[in-house]
């Protein structure tokens, strides 16, 4: 791993498992890009002390890291009328679980009981969907490993990670509909709608 601060050190110390970097996520207000669009390091998640979820996931894969897991990303793809949601994965034995940074009721946090990459990310499309119902969910990228060379000094950069977030948005994903599949979804019910605006952090 990048070489970070003694302060940076301490953080990470206590940051020793899934549950509690996800407790730290939860702690720190949701990133609404009030002055331009970001894709902050983990160095600068800790000094602002605000992310969105791509930052959320960064900077989980990298307290993950720091204590000797892998450091991979999955990137949850939409329709072109939807946003999409990263999430950092991390696993238990056979198992695979996700940290997840979002201000919503929905796309969270999930239990590694997942058998399979594609298991758990099955496991948000029924609560991905739009105010009015449309469920979006479309596709999921093969889990995006932070180790590459090419990625060094995604840790501790100052500089936002435009050209790493572009390679995880042009990494493989796999399709999860046919056009059949698509032509016959149902819109989620009127409370579900009215649940998923439920947020964490006004705005």
């Amino acid at each position: 791993m990048e070489e970070i601060s003694f302060a940076e050190r301490r953080i990470f110390e206590r940051l020793s498992t899934p549950v509690r970097i996800q407790d730290y996520l939860e702690r720190i207000p949701a990133n609404f890009e009030q002055t331009g669009e970001t894709c902050r390091s983990p160095r600068r998640v800790l000094r602002d002390r605000t992310a969105h979820c791509v930052e959320g996931a960064l900077f989980a894969a990298a307290a993950l890291w720091y204590h000797g897991q892998v450091p991979l990303l999955l990137d949850l793809k939409t329709t072109t009328d939807d946003l999409e949601h990263v999430v950092a994965l991390f696993r238990r034995g056979l198992y695979w679980g996700a940290i997840s940074k979002t201000n919503h009721v929905v796309l969270r946090y999930r239990e590694p009981i997942y058998r399979s990459v594609r298991e758990l990310a099955m496991s948000y499309f029924h609560e991905y969907f739009l105010d009015n119902g449309k469920k979006t969910l479309r596709s999921f990228s093969r889990p995006f490993d932070l180790r590459v060379k090419r990625h060094q000094g995604w840790v501790t950069t100052l500089d936002d990670l435009w050209e790493l977030c572009q390679a995880l948005d042009d990494s493989p994903h796999e399709t999860i509909l046919t056009p059949a599949m698509v032509r016959g979804l149902r819109r989620a019910d009127p409370i579900e709608r009215e649940a998923g605006k439920i947020v964490q952090w006004e705005h």
